[in-house]
């Protein structure tokens, strides 16, 4: 078997096969023998009219459609794997010569990952903004730690204040008649948390254990119970016990207890940095992102229409995957988006299965230009913390993993450093504040003017063609 191999454009590729005669007879062969069975001769038992009789009687092609699906797999792999061939669908077949006796040529033209012409992607510029890390911030997550260790302690020497948890009976009526889920016995309820409905918990403030006493409370018109919204209903509740929080005091013992440090300061120094850090790395996220959408939009690539239904086929997947995890079925959503169509389903995911296509080959051209390797020490961690995640030993993994699955994760170790190289490479501007916020109706009105604009333009341009055309009637008359 002969071939040779032409790119007939940025994202295709045509192979000409030359197969020799005696090659496709072998095929031909094994293409009767499989077909025989089928086949009815007069005066032969199914499977044992000869060759030449069935090619006489049906055609000499009777058996070239089947000779070629069992040689063309061979063939085709072969070549595709020798050039190093990355395609992305199945081969459009052109059979140019098939006959008896002499060479079968035909030619396969195949969709491959796309050539990218890259933009620049050095020396870009960014703004990284790092807000300052306030002290609200620093309690927001001290109070995460108080909270681990914050314990409850009956109470008994006196009436219910706001905070507290109460365990009570209750049992509700509307009009004095009791109504389904109207009534429950040693329910806890904490005062001010808004677990029941509005003017329900303050009423609990003041009262003794052992006390009983009516509440009337409305429940809200957007209430889940047709038959309850909006209606009044006077509970009989009775208070059987009282627990409050002990809160911690902020001081050094506090700090041993949820920290590794020994004194307050030092756990607090420490929370501000481990604030400050993760502020660093969400706005490195997010000028790398910002960055390589600049990269995105400087380059170029046709992307064949199989990559694109491929990726859509896996945000699917991923998307079936993460309802199914939550209970929920992704039918539902789909019919609550509207989508009822594959064709529709197509339509929504498109842009972003396009993005993502981009994406990738953006950066693995980069990956290629700029030479990117992952190291042993870089695979090593991403192992490790894939370990993690799947809860699973190091070395258990890594046995399970086929070839493929490893390349891939090397791919996407290599991708990682070429938008990490991007960022290195490019001029950040940092800016020790907020990152400001779109004003809606700022926008709005910049959308307004723009539109205004244009059409006062395409006005005067509508009057200079009307004045052009009088002149030219005028002069004509003339």
């Amino acid at each position: 078997m002969a071939y040779t191999v032409e790119k007939i454009s940025g994202n295709q590729v045509r192979f000409d096969f030359t197969v020799p005669a005696e090659e496709f007879e072998k095929a031909l062969q094994q293409a009767y023998l499989k077909e025989r069975k089928r086949i009815s001769v007069p005066g032969f038992r199914k499977g044992r009219a000869p060759r030449k009789l069935i090619e006489n009687m049906f055609g000499e092609g009777v058996f070239f459609e089947t000779a070629f699906d069992i040689m063309f797999p061979k063939v085709y792999e072969e070549a595709v794997k020798a050039e190093g061939t990355k395609v992305v669908d199945s081969p459009s077949i052109d059979i140019e010569e098939i006959e008896n006796g002499k060479n079968l040529e035909f030619s396969a033209t195949v969709y491959v990952v796309p050539d990218v012409e890259l933009g620049n992607y050095k020396g870009l510029k960014a703004v990284q903004y790092l807000p300052p890390v306030s002290d609200e911030d620093i309690n927001r997550r001290i109070e995460r730690d108080v909270e681990t260790v914050t314990t409850r302690e009956s109470v008994s020497d006196r009436a219910a204040e706001d905070g507290d948890y109460c365990n009570i009976d209750y049992k509700g009526t509307l009009d004095g008649v009791p109504f389904d889920g109207g009534t429950a016995e040693g329910q806890e309820l904490q005062i001010g948390s808004g677990m029941f409905i509005p003017g329900f918990e303050p009423q609990l403030i003041g009262m003794n254990i052992g006390d009983e006493k009516d509440i009337a409370a409305t429940f809200p018109e957007n209430y889940h119970a047709e038959d309850l919204k909006g209606k009044e209903a006077v509970f009989n509740v009775k208070l059987n016990a009282i627990q409050a929080e002990v809160r911690p005091e902020l001081n050094d013992e506090f700090a041993q207890d949820v920290s590794e440090y020994e004194t307050f300061d030092e756990y607090k120094e420490a929370i501000k940095k481990e604030l400050e850090d993760i502020i660093k790395e969400n706005s490195e996220v997010k000028v790398k992102e910002e960055l390589l959408n600049q990269v995105m939009d400087a380059s170029d690539c046709d992307i064949p229409q199989a990559m694109i239904d491929d990726e859509i086929s896996q945000i699917v997947r991923q998307m079936q995957m993460q309802f199914a995890y939550q209970g929920l079925r992704f039918d539902d959503y789909l019919r609550y988006m509207g989508i009822d169509s594959r064709e529709k389903l197509i339509d929504h995911y498109s842009p972003s299965a396009t993005m993502n296509v981009k994406q990738a080959l953006v950066l693995e051209a980069i990956v290629e230009k700029e030479a990117i390797v992952e190291s042993e020490e870089e695979l090593d961690e991403f192992m490790i913390e894939y370990a993690k995640q799947e809860g699973r030993e190091l070395e258990e993994l890594k046995k399970s993993l086929k070839e493929d699955t490893m390349e891939e994760i090397r791919s996407l170790i290599r991708k990682r450093k070429a938008s990490d190289f991007i960022f290195e490479n490019a001029k950040i501007k940092v800016k020790e504040e907020e990152e400001p916020q779109l004003n809606a109706q700022e926008m709005v009105k910049q959308v307004k003017e723009a539109i205004d604009e244009a059409e006062e333009q395409e006005e005067k341009e509508e009057k200079k063609e009307k004045k052009k055309k009088v002149e030219k009637k005028e002069e004509e008359e003339k």
